[in-house]
């Protein structure tokens, strides 16, 4: 029997827990009702001012998958077109990989499918306008034509010796993709790294290395560095970078209190706001800049059958997000008032 695909990101630390199987039901909520699905440590993460944003349904985009047994929504991102596309992780053969969204008729449709990629992010580079996928399975970045379609495979092979596990990408102004490389995810091991390839996609460089399973990534508000989180850690941390995209430091910036949650994709405002979605619960951890925790996106009380937020992109010059959510009902999408407007950082990565 040929053995299956590596199971993408958080996929491979819950498979054995998730059976998914339709999206969450939920009940009125009040604007002073309690939170959901609090995590052990929230209140006193979330500090005095924090606050709660609460985030309502949609639509539903997928249900769980015949082929898979799941489904899991990731990569929120604009495209130029104004629509929103999003990769359903597990999607088998012949279903659809790539959605485009029509968030105002909320209406969506397939754009893309195969019978290979396990696609964990999607980015449109500001540099040829095609849409860039990281195939985690197969440790590659491929690309597609704006409205899907035109596959090619943009990086294949070794870094430093070792293939890619790719999860979450972000670009910078001149096109060059920085990628949160998962390797050692499914043996638990911290051999994780971030790594930079030119947007030709010919040269590759690890920018950091001996990562605990490193998921999202995004540039801050003035993209003089890199934020990036690792899911086995529960931490956020800062690279900052020179002109020519080198490392001059790093450190720990932010220790998330998930409980039973892990830090998945991240997003980042206007204003430099960290948006910090959460692997094994519904909701997402709002932080400035400076690590102080800001707020909590919530599903309406009562939400049944949802157990991640995965990622968020906020709408370019607006503040309207819409974040990703999967579970035992399906993928979904959910939309919230942001703290400050969205731009090209604020398409998760």
């Amino acid at each position: 029997m040929q053995r299956p695909p590596a199971r993408p990101l958080a996929v491979l630390a819950v498979l054995g827990a998730l059976t998914l199987t339709g999206c969450g039901t939920e009940r009125a909520a009040t604007a002073d009702a309690p939170a959901p699905h609090a995590g052990p440590g929230d209140t006193a993460a979330a500090g005095p001012a924090a606050r709660t944003l609460r985030a309502e349904r949609v639509m539903r985009l997928t249900r769980p998958h015949g082929a898979t047994g799941m489904t899991l929504l990731e990569g929120p991102t604009f495209g130029r077109d104004g629509g929103l596309y999003v990769v359903d992780v597990t999607a088998p053969a012949g279903a659809p990989k790539v959605l485009r969204v029509d968030v105002d008729r909320r209406t969506s449709r397939a754009v893309h499918t195969d019978d290979r990629g396990a696609y964990t992010s999607a980015q449109f580079s500001p540099y040829d306008g095609r849409l860039y996928l990281s195939d985690f399975a197969h440790g590659e970045i491929v690309s597609l034509a704006p409205g899907g379609g035109d596959r090619r495979t943009f990086f294949s092979g070794e870094v430093d010796g070792a293939r890619m596990n790719p999860d979450d990408i972000a670009f910078d102004h001149g096109g060059n993709l920085y990628v949160s490389d998962s390797r050692g995810l499914s043996e638990g091991e911290a051999h994780g790294r971030v790594v930079r390839i030119d947007r030709a996609g010919e040269q590759a460089d690890v920018l950091a290395g001996e990562l605990a399973a490193p998921n999202g990534v995004s540039f801050d508000a003035d993209h003089r560095g890199l934020w990036f989180s690792e899911l086995t850690e529960n931490r956020v941390s800062y690279l900052r970078l020179d002109d020519k995209g080198a490392v001059t430091s790093r450190h720990t910036a932010i220790r998330v209190d998930g409980g039973v949650a892990q830090t998945d994709s991240i997003a980042v405002d206007a204003d430099g706001n960290l948006y910090q979605g959460l692997h094994g619960r519904a909701a997402m951890a709002v932080y400035d800049r400076y690590g102080q925790r800001l707020a909590t996106v919530e599903l309406p009380a009562g939400t049944k059958g949802l157990e991640s937020a995965t990622n968020v992109a906020i709408t370019p010059g607006g503040t309207r997000a819409y974040v990703t959510v999967s579970g035992p009902s399906g993928g979904c999408l959910y939309a919230f008032d942001a703290l400050a407007e969205g731009t090209r950082q604020s398409n998760g990565g």
